[in-house]
């Protein structure tokens, strides 16, 4: 019998991409457009995400323009940005909004490359969760008679290949992350 891993991929696949996601919002020392992807404006009677009411662009390596569709919205764009508390510098024009990204110091270099490692710990914790939930899977289908001994033992061997390439790819993330941190 065949045991069917595509759920476990998915998982895999899923933990990846979280991390990922993560990443973008974490801080370097230069300016990117996701750094905003969290923040939620009031508009037009509901909390809306920042990008669908304003275009966001890079001014230079420290600076993000937000240059909201309806200029009516520059106020609350500029209250947004405020609350979100991203230690950022604002400035506010007729067109729209300049944020300014302070340089980061040593020690907060420091934190935000401990914060990215526990970041990659909690997306292993995640695909390690993911290899007990199959491995105990196989092991009661050996028990039921459903697999067989060498079934198993090749489905271990599977696993532990899955499982390396992804630690290797989410390590991967995490070292392209802690470069970004400290140069």
């Amino acid at each position: 019998m065949e045991y069917d891993l595509a759920e476990f991929d998915v998982k895999l696949k899923g933990a990846s991409e979280w991390l990922t996601r993560e990443y973008q919002g974490l801080r370097t020392g230069r300016a990117a457009p996701t750094l905003l992807d969290a923040v939620q404006v009031n508009a037009y009677g509901s909390r809306v995400p920042l990008k669908q009411v304003a275009s966001i662009s890079v001014e230079d390596a420290r600076t993000l323009r937000i240059a909201p569709y309806d200029a009516a919205l520059v106020k609350e764009v500029e209250k947004a940005i405020t609350s979100a508390d991203l230690g950022v510098g604002l400035s506010v024009d007729e067109a729209g909004v300049r944020t300014v990204f302070p340089e980061l110091t040593g020690e907060r270099r420091g934190e935000f490359v401990k914060f990215a490692k526990q970041k990659l710990e909690e997306a292993r914790t995640t695909v390690r969760v993911a290899r007990d939930e199959v491995w105990n899977d196989v092991q009661k289908k050996e028990r039921n008679g459903e697999l067989t001994e060498d079934d198993k033992y090749t489905l271990k061997d599977e696993l532990q290949k899955k499982i390396d390439a992804t630690n290797a790819s989410l390590e991967k993330l995490y070292e392209q992350k802690e470069n970004e941190i400290v140069s």
